[in-house]
Formats: C-alpha cells, sequence, structure tokens
C-alpha cells in the first residue's frame, strides 16, 4: 500500500480525533458481520485538511441492514435513495462541553452498468471494495479508510494525484465519461474548487466526447454549474469548459464572447472581460466577509452576453456594442429558461445585466438605486404618505435583516 506523507499522516490524525463516530459506527457494522469505509470526498478532503461535518462511508451491507444498524446508532435516519443504496443520518456528539452535528451517508458497494443512450445506471450492487472504488469518477475520489485498523485502500494511487494536484479519471477517461457525461463538468468544479490540473487525456476525452452531455438533463448540467460558479475561483473551470467546447453544448453564449474585442481595447476579447468581471466580483463578496452570491455571479458571467449580437463598426475602426445590455438581458432570461431556473433567479440576474450599462446621460448611480428599489426584497422601501417628500419608494436597508441587506450591497457592487 502506498505510504502517507507526514502532513497525510497529521491529517488522518486530525481526522480520528474529531470523528470519534466513525470509529463506533464502524464497530457497530462489523459487530453485525459487515465492512465500513469511510470513503470519497470524505478521504479526500481528510488528506487536505479541509474535512468537514459531512461523512461518507461504503459497506457490504444491504439498505435494510443499513437502516437497521443505523437506527441503533442514532435516532434520526432517512432514506436518502433506497435504490441506490443509500442511507442518511444526523449524529450529535459532545467531547469538552462542545456539540457537533454529524451528517453520514452509508452506501451498499455498487457495481452498476450504463446503457449508452442514457446516463442513469443499472444499479446493481457489489459486494468488494475495489470493485466500488472503480466505478467512481476521479482517482482522488477512489480512496477509501478503514477507520478503526487505520488501513488505507488506494488501487489507483489517488493518493500520488492528489499531491501532484492532479485530475486523472479511474480506468479511461473516455469509458468514465461515456458512463456518465457529468463527470466532465465535475472535472471542471474539481479544476476549481481543489485547484487541481486534468491530465492531458482527461482534457482531451472531454473535447471529443462534449456532444455525449447532450443525453444529460438540463436541470443536472445547471445544478453543476452552479456547483462550479459558487467555488473560490470558479474561473479555471469555466476556461476548462469553455477551452474543451463543453460549453458549446449548453451555454453556447459564453463561447462567442471569445469572438468580440471590447470597444475600449481594453481586453483581448469581451470573454476575458468577464472573466475579469467575476473574479473582481468574488473579491468584493469576500473583502465584505459576504457568503458567495450565486445570482451575483450569474450576472457577472452574463453581464455583456449581447454584445456579439450588437456589434457594429465605425469609422476609424471603433467598435460599438449600442443597447447590448437590453439585449443581453433577453438572451439571459432565454438561456436560463433553457436551464430551468427559477422565475425568480431569471428576473433578478436578468435585471442585473439590464442595468449593468448606465444610460445615457443618467449616472450609473441612479441605475443601481433603481435596481435596488424595484428588484430587491432587501430594498423594497415603505410608502409613508405621512410626508410627501418621502411618498416614493425609498431603499430601507435598516428595516430587514443584515443577512439579506448584505446580499443587496454586493449585487448592486456587481451591477456597477
Amino acid at each position: 500500500m502506498p505510504t502517507l506523507t507526514e502532513a497525510q499522516q497529521n491529517a488522518l490524525a486530525n481526522l480520528m480525533r474529531i470523528t470519534p463516530v466513525a470509529g463506533e459506527l464502524t464497530q457497530r457494522f462489523r459487530d453485525a458481520g459487515h465492512q465500513l469505509y469511510l470513503v470519497g470526498g470524505s478521504v479526500r478532503d481528510a488528506l487536505l485538511g479541509r474535512l468537514g461535518n459531512d461523512l461518507d462511508f461504503t459497506t457490504d451491507a444491504r439498505p435494510d441492514e443499513i437502516e437497521r444498524i443505523l437506527s441503533e446508532f442514532t435516532k434520526t435516519t432517512w432514506d436518502v435513495g433506497r435504490q441506490f443504496g443509500t442511507i442518511g443520518a444526523r449524529k450529535r456528539t459532545k467531547a469538552d462541553d462542545s456539540e457537533a452535528d454529524w451528517l453520514i451517508e452509508i452506501t451498499t458497494f455498487r457495481a452498476d452498468s450504463y446503457a449508452s443512450e442514457s446516463r442513469k445506471p443499472e444499479v446493481r450492487f457489489g459486494d468488494t471494495l475495489d470493485g466500488d472504488l472503480g466505478r467512481r469518477d476521479f482517482t482522488v475520489n477512489a480512496m477509501a479508510l478503514d477507520v478503526l485498523d487505520k488501513q488505507f485502500h488506494d488501487p489507483f494511487d489517488g493518493l500520488t494525484d492528489l499531491t501532484e494536484q492532479r485530475l486523472r479519471a479511474c480506468g479511461g477517461p473516455e469509458q468514465s465519461f461515456s458512463d456518465d457525461p457529468l463527470r466532465m463538468m465535475r472535472a471542471a468544479r474539481f479544476t476549481s474548487q481543489l485547484n487541481f490540473t486534468p491530465t492531458p487525456d482527461v482534457a482531451n476525452a472531454m473535447s471529443e466526447m462534449a456532444d455525449r452531455l447532450d443525453i444529460v438533463s438540463p436541470e443536472r448540467i445547471r445544478d453543476e454549474l452552479n456547483r462550479l460558479l459558487l467555488t473560490p475561483n470558479p474561473v479555471p473551470g469555466l476556461q476548462l469548459l469553455v477551452n474543451t467546447g463543453l460549453t458549446d453544448r449548453f451555454f453556447p453564449e459564453l463561447s462567442r464572447l471569445k469572438l468580440e474585442r471590447d470597444e475600449h481595447n481594453r481586453h483581448k476579447d469581451v470573454y476575458a472581460h468577464t472573466l475579469i468581471v467575476l473574479s473582481q466580483s468574488i473579491d468584493l463578496e469576500q473583502a465584505r466577509g459576504h457568503e458567495p452570491d450565486l445570482i451575483g455571479r450569474l450576472a457577472a458571467i452574463f453581464h455583456d452576453i449581447g454584445k456579439p449580437a450588437t456589434r457594429r463598426f465605425e469609422e476609424g475602426g471603433k467598435v460599438t456594442f449600442h443597447h447590448h445590455d437590453v439585449v443581453g438581458a433577453k438572451i439571459t432570461r432565454k438561456r436560463m429558461r433553457a436551464l430551468h431556473y427559477s422565475k425568480d433567479e431569471i428576473a433578478a440576474v436578468a435585471h442585473l445585466v439590464e442595468l449593468h450599462q448606465p444610460a445615457q446621460g443618467r449616472p450609473a448611480g441612479a441605475q443601481l438605486r433603481r435596481f435596488g428599489d424595484t428588484n430587491c426584497g432587501a430594498c423594497r422601501g415603505r410608502r409613508t404618505g405621512s410626508d410627501p417628500a418621502r411618498s416614493r419608494r425609498q431603499p430601507d436597508h435598516e428595516a430587514v435583516r443584515p443577512a439579506a441587506r448584505a446580499r443587496c450591497r454586493a449585487r448592486l457592487q456587481v451591477a456597477a
């Protein structure tokens, strides 16, 4: 078995210290005659020193037996997806006058097969740990740990890939992506989330198999795009999607921005400018201590989406994009509907896109105040008929909770 570095040994030791729940749970499964392993993202994050309170396990026990053992371990259990072998639970622990809530998911070993016309697997339960690990997407997610014996299982050398910050598919990427094309989008998310680099064969397979994404539902694509956008640095992942042609299958307007030069000649193209705006909006969120704002980040990548349709060449070689804000808002609505975003999300993003460009003769601040008055719940003021001077709607940030005020102000700054 691979040898752990000192830093990784420390990470696993810390895992043992903060999750006594894992040892107790493993012992209960052993007493019932079953195996139980911490697996996947939980092991990966423990090795990276970023483990949270969500723990994923795999076992040879079938779902009914998992549920029985868990019900003796904690009062709170639920059916995550029995047909897929997954049962969930919550366990509260106390130590040194502190409490912790652990969210646990346990899944039976799987040995699925896939039909070529669908990404939905024919679910089959397996009998071996290595067989279960072999069906996972990337080697860094195909490691397991026996908590009691501290035995580390790594049949695909994911530890080396983790150390070298490399994203490599289990087996061949062509088969992996053919089985589940959404794994190509997950490769982009992990590129940003983990700051890893896909191996050349992974990137090549993404380019060659981009059309395979067409069998994935819009909802699943939307959810994976959202997860990517909400990472601390989504730009590398977006660049991977564009460079491999994946965005052509679900967000072609983003790729087309590479063909347009901005009217001020400040950037190589509008696409580069869009990524800069996204990065700056995230910097602003972090500087203000805000949580990641999906609406603001979507507005950042959509804000100049109308430029290709409005490009005009003027005398002297000048390029203009008149009314690209209005046209962009229409394109934003159409694309977000295609990806099955909610009506509220579509309205909020499209409104920011429409108002990001100051109107002729009207300062940007007035545009933003108009957005604040009409679109953001945190900024909807009250009509005060007793005072004619204040009879118009005024933003009333102090009348709403702080989190709502923070989200509002962050979005207003993004729109600028």
